[in-house]
Formats: C-alpha cells, sequence, structure tokens
C-alpha cells in the first residue's frame, strides 16, 4: 500500500475511488520497478564509471569506480538494494537517471550521501 491511511482518507474524500486509488498505486510501482531495472543495466553495461563521491583515500574530482555488481528491488515506490564495487559495498535506499549517461544513487552507511554516477567524467562538470 503506497499510501498511509489517512492520505487514503484524504484522497477519497478529494474525489479518488478506491479502484483509481489502486490504479495510482499499481502505476508508481510499476514505475518504480522501470527505474530500479535502467538502473541496474546502467552498472551492468559499464565497467568502469566515474562518481561525484567524495573519498577520504582519493583526491580526484571524479574517481573512478570498478563496480562488480548492482542488485536492486523495489519495494512499493522504494528502490533499495546493493551496490558492490571491487573492494568494498554500500547499500542504495534510492535511485534514479539523470541522462541516458548519468544516474543517481542515495547510498547508505558509510557514505550517506547521493552520488551521481556517470559513464565519462565530463558528464558529472
Amino acid at each position: 500500500m503506497l499510501f498511509d491511511q489517512r492520505t487514503r482518507t484524504a484522497l477519497r474524500e478529494a474525489g479518488l475511488s478506491a479502484e483509481e486509488l489502486r490504479d495510482v498505486e499499481r502505476e508508481v510501482t510499476q514505475e518504480a520497478r522501470a527505474t530500479a531495472d535502467e538502473v541496474s543495466a546502467f552498472f551492468d553495461e559499464h565497467d568502469t564509471l566515474y562518481s561525484d563521491m567524495e573519498q577520504t583515500h582519493s583526491n580526484a574530482a571524479f574517481p573512478e569506480h570498478a563496480v562488480d555488481y548492482c542488485d536492486l528491488f523495489t519495494h512499493s515506490q522504494d528502490v533499495r538494494g546493493f551496490l558492490r564495487f571491487d573492494s568494498w559495498g554500500v547499500y542504495v535506499e534510492g535511485a534514479r537517471v539523470l541522462t541516458d549517461g548519468v544516474v543517481e544513487l542515495e547510498l547508505g552507511q558509510p557514505v550517506h550521501d547521493r552520488v551521481r554516477f556517470a559513464t565519462t567524467r565530463d558528464a558529472l562538470e
């Protein structure tokens, strides 16, 4: 269920039927799944990516990353999962496609930030 009970009640009072609410929830869930699929494919298609992630062990403005895998799933409208680099990994709590060559992820511990990943450093400038 995408909407909590209070929101569902308010939307019904505003004129949406129960079926319309279900349709909206279904559509949002499908959009989340499509985003997860598109972001997963982005990471699958590229061996090396660049990011705007600040790293204490790198002085590069846009560090290079060797990505091992990206495993995403959806829960209602949320995109979650795990991103594994060559030597470490991080939880993903949100994802979106910005352009053909750039995606943005909300990364969990130890990063705790939104990070853009791109196929080229130029795409991040």
